[in-house]
């Protein structure tokens, strides 16, 4: 496997972004900066499309102050966390709380915001007013948050449970849909919200959290901390820093129109370049993924059985691991062993190619297992050797037979690149996440989302039924 890995590398950073090492800085000061982007509003897009926020413009002018470059890469909080300590990102500013279990894997700048929680619920619910109110319920946190931290703290005393979500829209959904009471958020984060009219009220006082910090992995990249320290403190003493806050805490409420047609008119240029880049991933892995398929398929089918155990230990592999685990093994794990940085693309690209390539292989040794075995024998029988008995007898006729799960297994491919949103990538479905993020309007976005899937996988099915009807005339 790690030789197959290494040739798809190969040939995805043809059409990628090169591999590069990010425990130190490239020349002239130039960092990679990993960020959470459903966190408005620390970081979030706007309406253009441009990652804005308390966090990005404080770096913008940390980074302007210190005369150093840098580059975000917008993975999400967990996936941040991994691109630190697996050296896929020098630092990190995603509102992360500074705590002592988080002081054991990364160093912290001085503290650039203090946080703090409130408990929130939806503007009709008049039956929650306190913590007491929160009895045999349950509540909604986000990963990593200050409001997750403290809802631990004193669930036992309360009576609730939690329910943990990665972003803070699949938080506010679970209250809406009734599933949980109430959330527990960091307080900007849920007044922003509020401001936006998310349908959510503050039902209790704010209670003081732990402050948020800038952090990089333990002992690596002092540098970069020192110039973060030094540039947070000028524009702290030059008055920038509380422009920067205020332009985003006493910000007035979006006027936005966020109706279905409204949100296409002012949204469809994120949504198309999500859609472009499913196409593409899903594309580029297909084709990846019909020579892999290829390959050990007739591994799967040969008389040799060290190639037959080779093309089945792939397959097993690879069908008998969630994808998920796949993208982020591929994408931090072998990356940080091995000692180098592999784009988020070139990690998409790999490990839709290698998942789909093990469901081709299966579709390749079905097709050749449907074809009688009296073609191959009444071949061999006329002294035609079994490669090219394979090539020109029993390939053409299993071909026919699997056209249509090609086109099957290209639109399960095609779904899957949702799932890549765990690595930053910003497809389609990760696009309504992040404009969702910013207006809240979930319901809406997702609507329109899927009625983008449903467009495509639909056309991609008209073409398997009119294939299958045609291979079968």
């Amino acid at each position: 496997m790690p030789a197959v890995i290494a040739a798809l590398t190969l040939l995805v950073t043809l059409v990628a972004p090169g591999l590069a090492g990010a425990q130190e800085p490239a020349p002239g000061n130039n960092y990679t900066i990993a960020t959470d982007i459903t966190f408005a509003p620390f970081e979030f897009q706007d309406e253009s499309g441009k990652l804005v926020g308390i966090d990005m413009d404080l770096l913008a002018a940390i980074a302007e102050d210190q005369g150093f470059t840098y580059q975000v890469n917008p993975v999400g909080f967990d996936a941040a966390l991994q691109a630190v300590t697996g050296g896929q990102a020098n630092g990190m500013i995603a509102g992360m709380s500074i705590t002592d279990a988080r002081k054991a894997t990364f160093d912290f700048s001085d503290p650039y915001f203090e946080s703090g929680v409130q408990v929130g619920v939806l503007e009709s619910n008049d039956s929650i007013t306190s913590y007491e109110d929160l009895r045999g319920k349950s509540v909604a946190v986000k990963n990593g948050t200050e409001g997750a931290t403290y809802a631990e703290s004193i669930k036992d005393q309360y009576g609730f449970t939690t329910k943990y979500f990665a972003d803070s829209s699949s938080m506010f959904d679970e209250v809406r849909t009734g599933n949980s009471a109430a959330v527990f958020e960091d307080y900007p984060v849920l007044a922003y919200g509020i401001k936006q009219g998310n349908g959510f009220k503050t039902v209790t006082d704010k209670v003081p959290g732990a402050s948020y910090g800038f952090a990089v992995a333990k002992g690596q990249n002092a540098q970069l901390l020192q110039e973060f320290n030094t540039g947070l403190a000028n524009l702290k003493a030059s008055g920038q820093y509380d422009e920067i806050l205020d332009t985003y805490l006493n910000s007035d409420a979006s006027d936005d129109d966020n109706s279905i047609l409204g949100l296409i008119k002012s949204t469809y240029p994120l949504l198309l370049e999500g859609l472009w880049l499913t196409i593409v991933l899903t594309v580029v892995s297909i084709a990846i993924a019909l020579v892999l398929g290829a390959i050990f398929g007739l591994f799967r089918v040969s008389t040799n059985i060290v190639l037959r155990g080779i093309g089945t230990t792939y397959v097993d592999v690879f069908r008998g691991t969630p994808l998920l685990v796949q993208a982020f093994f591929i994408y931090f794990g072998i990356p940080a062993a091995l000692d180098f940085q592999m784009s988020a693309f070139t990690a998409g690209i790999i490990t839709l190619s290698l998942n789909a390539g093990a469901y081709m292989a299966e579709i390749v040794r079905g097709g050749i297992l449907s074809v009688d075995k009296g073609q191959m024998e009444a071949s061999r029988s006329l002294g035609i050797s079994y490669l090219k008995s394979m090539q020109k007898v029993v390939m053409p006729q299993a071909v026919r037979t699997m056209i249509p799960s090609y086109i099957n297994q290209f639109v399960i491919t095609l779904k899957d690149t949702s799932i890549l949103s765990v690595i930053g990538l910003a497809e389609l479905t990760q696009t309504g996440r992040i404009i969702i993020a910013r207006n809240f309007q979930s319901f809406n976005m997702w609507l329109i989302i899927g009625v983008m899937y449903f467009i495509i996988i639909m056309a991609l099915t008209k073409l398997s039924n009119r294939l299958e009807k045609r291979i079968n005339k």
